[in-house]
């Protein structure tokens, strides 16, 4: 009876145990440090910034870095190194390995000879867990007196880190920081330890950080007294593009970009499921089948293409990305007939505005129909809404701008050019190599509770918006920005 309990209890216990397994929460920070891993990996344009034999590309305090075995050391007693090149916009990507209560950090955006967390800011490379930062108290309790923005991954003084996640001293960690426009995002080994807006913090420690707002500079390692280990450093750069592509030649994308559209068929494309984005992302199971299968064969019958060209008959509905899109940088041209309506949806939103600003016609308010201005009275009717102030607007903000900031509309039947540039939920726009919308926030339209209020989905469809009129579209060209 004894061994029966026993193996029972133990069974019991076990069982329990698998429970409780099952039970725990998945880690949120990991699952999103791994779907941006994701993309980090796709990644092709790598720089490498270390070279395994000696400190080229690097300047500064040179003489206390040892390279030995593919491995750089920061000595005891070392002060800053700076990359040789700037950087605005960056992904890097590292490994390092701490002594006990080792300290250091990595600079962004450092100005040429500036402190690494004023002049730019400062990721900490920090032994969170060390000795040094912690006391005992009365009742023979350690606890650590480091303030949360200074712990291991925290934009210092800025923004604290998830803790958690650090290799035991001696162990190599791996670390990928995101820097693009206000977006800085830190990945330690598979989790994701912060992610913040710049232009929306307040530093945590009550200090001026000027270098929050620097847009170009160094990367530092920034030495702290510390002896600490760097290995597999490299960069890819992410600056904006320029605002016309470079390309051989129509539906040829520009190096480092991909073709959304082949110039051959609607392969990478799909229907509008419902005009109502919550409603379509609702859908489930066989109910999304459904509606996307409704939806995919009034695209084909409406949507085809001809001589290269991306083609709208203006009876139909909008087209979609088959592809869910986050941050990104798109071209895209278009051309209209004289009087036609679009827009282009960004994550499933609306909408970057696309309509003919000479276009004089107005809607009577008595009979509803369509008359031409003839008058300036009429003529102000007919630009009520903007439109004569050109495409490219984000045409549904209320709180935010909704108007382009300069008309560079060619005329309805020549082809236009738009540059897209999107990152968290602020847009920049360039229409035929002017700049019309500068890092404005598009706002929620689909939160009809919170008056737009709420944030955007942080991926969705791009969709090409119909509004009963002839579109043409080609030379759609997509490349991903990690977040």
């Amino acid at each position: 009876m004894r061994r029966i309990f026993s193996g029972l209890a133990a069974l019991t216990i076990a069982s329990s145990g698998l429970a409780q397994d099952k039970a725990k929460k998945p880690d949120q920070n990991k699952i999103d440090g791994a779907r941006t891993l994701e993309m980090v990996k796709a990644i092709s344009h790598w720089e490498t910034m270390f070279n395994g034999k000696d400190l080229t590309g690097w300047s500064g305090d040179e003489k206390s870095y040892k390279v030995e075995d593919g491995i750089m050391t920061c000595q005891k007693g070392a002060k800053n190194l700076f990359s040789e090149k700037q950087y605005s916009d960056f992904v890097f990507s590292f490994e390092f390995r701490l002594t006990e209560s080792g300290n250091s950090g990595i600079g962004l955006r450092v100005p040429t000879g500036g402190h690494a967390a004023y002049g730019g800011m400062e990721i900490q490379i920090l032994d969170t867990n060390g000795s040094k930062y912690s006391r005992e108290t009365k009742d023979g309790k350690k606890v650590s007196w480091l303030k949360p923005w200074q712990v291991h991954g925290s934009i210092y003084g800025v923004h604290p880190a998830k803790t958690g996640y650090l290799k035991p001293v001696g162990e190599w960690n791996t670390e990928t920081i995101i820097c693009v426009e206000d977006h800085v995002k830190v990945i330690l080994n598979g989790a994701t330890i912060v992610d913040a807006y710049l232009e929306d913090l307040t530093p945590v420690d009550g200090k001026d950080h000027p270098g929050i707002h620097a847009k170009k500079g160094h990367i530092v390692l920034a030495g702290h007294n510390d002896p600490i280990s760097f290995r597999n450093l490299r960069v890819a750069d992410f600056a904006p593009s320029p605002a016309l592509p470079k390309t051989s030649g129509d539906n040829a994308p520009p190096e480092g970009f991909s073709a959304l559209f082949n110039g051959k068929d609607l392969k990478g494309w799909k229907g509008l499921a419902d005009r109502d984005a919550n409603k379509r992302r609702a859908l489930k199971g066989k109910a999304l089948e459904d509606a996307q299968k409704t939806a995919d064969e009034n695209m084909r019958e409406h949507w085809s293409v001809a001589d290269g060209i991306l083609t709208y008959d203006g009876t139909g509905m909008s087209l979609c990305t088959a592809k869910d899109y986050g941050d990104f940088e798109m071209y895209v041209d278009w051309k209209i007939p004289p009087g036609a309506d679009s827009g282009i949806y960004l994550r499933g939103t609306p909408q970057i505005q696309i309509w003919d600003p000479w276009d004089l016609r107005y809607r009577d308010k008595e009979t509803k129909e369509m008359k031409e201005a003839k008058t300036p009275e009429e003529v102000l009717l007919a630009h009520r809404s903007g439109k004569n102030l050109g495409s490219g607007g984000l045409w549904n903000n209320k709180r935010y701008s909704n108007r382009p900031l300069v008309l560079a509309d060619k005329k309805p039947g020549e082809w236009n050019t738009f540059f897209i540039r999107m990152v968290g939920e602020k847009v920049s726009i360039w229409l035929n190599d002017k700049l019309i919308v500068d890092r404005t926030r598009l706002e929620n339209y689909w939160d009809r509770e919170g008056n737009r209020t709420a944030p955007l989905p942080r991926a969705d469809q791009i969709e090409l918006q119909h509004h009963g009129s002839e579109l043409f579209f080609k030379n759609l060209y997509i490349r991903e920005i990690p977040y």
